[in-house]
């Protein structure tokens, strides 16, 4: 029985399927994402959607999606689905889904009469081409199959209307044809892997309407240009391959094309095989280097987005060498700022202050993963230099203070990942002392220690950087531990943010945590009670004025609410952590217990991976992003060491 695989019941109630999505991606950024039944719902949705470095760092809609029509005994079956009011949908392809099976390949199951045809959809790992291959299974009489391409041409956070301005010619190629509707994009090469029909037909579908934006406040209605139709017979038993591409391709090659590509692909027939997919959908390689994208369908490569994801999406499922080559792109990257002040092209957000600690926390996970000694041969250099970096102030917005802690100014823009902000002023102006950039600090600091200790000509050096991790130790205590036992989320100057908030598990989580170990186990027995949810942890205590679970309403609304109270799976990470290192091998049974919670998600939103967000309140459900790195990241690398703990345990016993 298929791990992810859904009935004719589950898909034709669209109040059941419209919320599902599935996703598919390349190494370039390029993407296909819609829903099960095939109706996009936001306009970040299509069949091809590429980047065009030519023209900005955004995703682009090529391809919205293809309409497919099944004809016998001349009359038509049109498989499409499309919204066009609140409960309009045309035409209702839906009803004759029997099945979706999205194992190794997302493959659709069709019956119309006495005809079923099978689609199965993927990307091609190393160009902009998404795959499409129809068969039809069974068939009692003479069918014709027609293909309606749906254009966009645009970026994937706006929307077209109906306009003059489009290049309505079309170019044949080898059983295709060729399209570019608007000057600066690439060619749209639609291709058969049999000799194929075209027929002329342009005209405008006026009115769709993409819901999920609508819900978001956000422009919902767009106009979407089909140049005319494919048509072809097909045999009972035959199979053809559609490809979309941004170049002509030999249709020959098509078959063997698609076959290659789905011998590479790793069956979702588990929790850990479905995360294992999605980790490696946020790879991205471009001329510059191999980077993590932070999300999809709307996020680019963020720094602070991919140093946390990175142990979980590459060293948890043992790509070690993707590990290396990301790493390096980025310290290149982050070595450039440190010393020019130049930004990154491809690495958005690499300016803000905690990247070095980051940094650090991401090269202490490959010590973890190998060894103290291959750690420091290839990442000893870089600890110590970005530790000094800090030590010397030569970190932008980041000061160390006498007592040993750092300070940021979050005042006027954020710094921290509470960075929500209206009209570019944080929601939550967290500045001055923050609580898990210093503790960031202190693990950092002590990392070092413990990368060189015992080699010759370093006593000196470690001397002195003992003496600063002491007295980071007792100022973080001194700064951040209330009277309730629980840690102020940020003090600056005479104010300290009472605020339960989860930053004070990433304190206690680290290898190294400035707090001991009944501190920690009072933290964490607050952040049990708190925070803790089936999805992560809650951004901000139930028990706070300010508490908004819901990310819901129009865009400052959910601005608002973003860092109120919804949920945030890669906390469980530092969460795991933090109750291993209290409670011992003792409370692997309980991490486990709650990583069923994120299981249960791998049939929701979007299948297979984990959304940004969830609400705050039952039944948590998902928001944001559909797809997230470091969420997937740190779930794998939860995954992973509980693995490991429990092999350790039974060869004890």
């Amino acid at each position: 029985m298929s791990y992810l695989k859904f009935d004719k019941n589950l898909m034709i109630n669209l109040e059941q399927s419209l919320p599902k999505e599935m996703l598919r991606t390349n190494k370039s950024g390029a993407y296909h994402c819609t829903t099960l039944v095939g109706c996009n719902t936001r306009k970040q949705h299509g069949l091809l959607v590429i980047p065009i470095p030519e023209m900005d760092d955004k995703a682009h809609v090529l391809l919205s999606s293809l309409d497919e029509t099944v004809i016998q005994h001349g009359a038509p079956f049109n498989l499409g689905i499309h919204q066009y009011g609140h409960d309009v949908f045309s035409p209702n392809g839906h009803k004759y889904i029997r099945m979706f099976d999205c194992e190794t390949v997302p493959t659709v199951t069709y019956r119309v009469g006495g005809v079923i045809l099978t689609k199965q959809k993927t990307f091609i790992s190393n160009e902009n081409r998404i795959l499409i291959k129809y068969t039809l299974v069974d068939a009692h009489s003479d069918t014709t199959l027609q293909f309606r391409p749906m254009l966009a041409f645009r970026n994937a956070n706006d929307l077209v209307l109906e306009n003059e301005a489009i290049n309505k010619n079309i170019r044949e190629v080898p059983n295709g044809i060729s399209s570019c509707l608007y000057a600066g994009y690439p060619d749209l090469v639609m291709q058969f892997s049999k000799s194929v029909k075209w027929v002329n037909d342009g005209h405008w579908y006026n009115g769709i309407e993409y819901y999920k934006d609508r819900d978001r406040g956000i422009p919902y209605k767009e106009d979407l240009w089909v140049p005319g139709y494919f048509e072809m017979p097909i045999k009972k038993g035959e199979s053809i391959i559609f490809s979309a591409g941004t170049s002509e391709i030999e249709p020959d090659c098509l078959v063997e094309m698609y076959e290659n590509e789905i011998k590479s692909r790793t069956p979702r027939t588990s929790f850990y095989n479905c995360l294992k997919n999605s980790a490696k959908q946020f790879y991205l390689t471009n001329k510059n280097g191999k980077y993590i994208m932070a999300g999809f369908p709307w996020y680019n490569v963020r720094a602070r987005d991919e140093l946390i994801a990175i142990p979980g999406c590459t060293l948890a499922i043992n790509h070690t060498e993707d590990y290396i080559q990301i790493m390096d792109s980025f310290l290149k990257a982050l070595d450039t700022y440190i010393e020019t002040g130049e930004k990154d092209r491809t690495i958005h957000e690499i300016d803000l202050p905690d990247i070095p600690l980051w940094t650090i926390w991401a090269i202490q996970q490959y010590r973890r993963s190998t060894d103290t000694r291959a750690c420091r041969e290839r990442y000893g250099e870089t600890v110590r230099k970005l530790v000094e970096d800090i030590r010397n102030e030569r970190i932008r917005n980041l000061h160390l203070n006498h007592n040993g802690l750092l300070s940021s100014n979050g005042t006027d823009t954020p710094v921290t990942w509470l960075s929500a902000s209206i009209n570019g002023r944080p929601i939550i102006p967290r500045s001055g002392y923050i609580v898990e950039f210093n503790a960031l600090w202190y693990n950092a600091v002590r990392f070092l220690i413990s990368l060189y200790e015992g080699e010759a000509g370093m006593e000196e050096y470690l001397g002195q950087l003992n003496v600063l991790a002491d007295k980071i130790k007792v100022s973080f205590t001194e700064t951040f531990l209330n009277d309730y036992g629980y840690l102020y989320d940020y003090v600056n100057g005479t104010y300290a943010d009472v605020e339960v908030r989860p930053n004070m598990v990433i304190a206690i989580g680290l290898e190294y945590s400035p707090l001991d170990r009944r501190q920690r186990r009072k933290v964490l027995d607050l952040a049990t009670r708190e925070l803790l949810t089936p999805k992560g942890l809650r951004s901000l205590s139930p028990k706070s004025y300010a508490y908004r679970p819901n990310y819901v309403g129009g865009p400052i609304e959910r601005e608002y609410a973003v860092h109120q109270g919804p949920v945030r799976p890669w906390l469980f990470g530092f969460y795991a952590d933090a109750y291993i290192k209290v409670f011992g091998v003792s409370g692997l049974g309980f991490i486990e217990r709650k990583l069923i919670g994120y299981e249960d998600d791998m049939s929701e939103n979007c299948i297979g991976s984990l959304s940004e967000m969830y609400d705050g309140n039952p039944p948590f459900a998902g928001r944001g992003a559909v797809s997230t790195a470091k969420n997937v990241g740190e779930i794998l690398r939860t995954i992973k060491n509980v693995k490991e703990l429990n092999k350790l345990q039974n060869n004890d016993n």
